[in-house]
């Protein structure tokens, strides 16, 4: 099957950002990194060989661009600038708005803090909607893997969800 970049961008174009964000959460640097994924699939693909899906390559190319830019020495000595918005509240379905994205935010960080081979699986099968097949060729282990690894990341997630609601 022909690809061609423009098509990729639009198709996955979300995916990639958001994988991007989820692990440098910076919305900035997340998109260099989505240009930095898309240089880097349009330069191969020509060598792409079709075993895996388009979406998943690209996923994958995403995670080791996202953990390359936090291993790197610039990354370590930059500290990114919030943005600080006060929240008031003015009618009831402002405050459940406020505790819906309190819960979303606590639940996005306890996703997070869990150990990065229990993050990824969450992430590719809850938030990219990959299938377990999928998921092990995005991280490139083997699809007992990513189940066993996928159960310890909901008993993780329940009991530390669990002891702080």
């Amino acid at each position: 099957m022909e690809y061609n970049i423009e098509t990729l961008m639009r198709e996955y174009g979300n995916d990639v950002l958001r994988t991007a964000y989820s692990y440098v959460k910076d919305k900035f640097t997340a998109e260099d990194i989505f240009q930095e994924v898309f240089i880097k699939a349009y330069k191969s693909l020509d060598s792409f060989r079709n075993e895996s899906s388009v979406k998943t390559w690209l996923i994958r190319i995403t995670i080791n661009a996202a953990k390359d830019y936090l291993k790197s020495a610039y990354n370590q000595k930059v500290v990114p600038m919030m943005d600080f918005k006060e929240d008031m509240l003015t009618s009831e379905d402002d405050f459940e708005e406020i505790e819906n994205r309190d819960r979303d935010e606590q639940i996005r960080n306890t996703v997070m803090n869990l150990p990065e081979q229990y993050r990824e699986v969450l992430l590719c099968v809850y938030y990219h909607d990959m299938s377990v097949a999928e998921t092990a060729k995005s991280l490139n282990i083997a699809e007992g893997t990513v189940k066993s690894r996928l159960s310890r990341a909901r008993d993780l997630m329940k009991n530390k969800l669990e002891g702080r609601l």
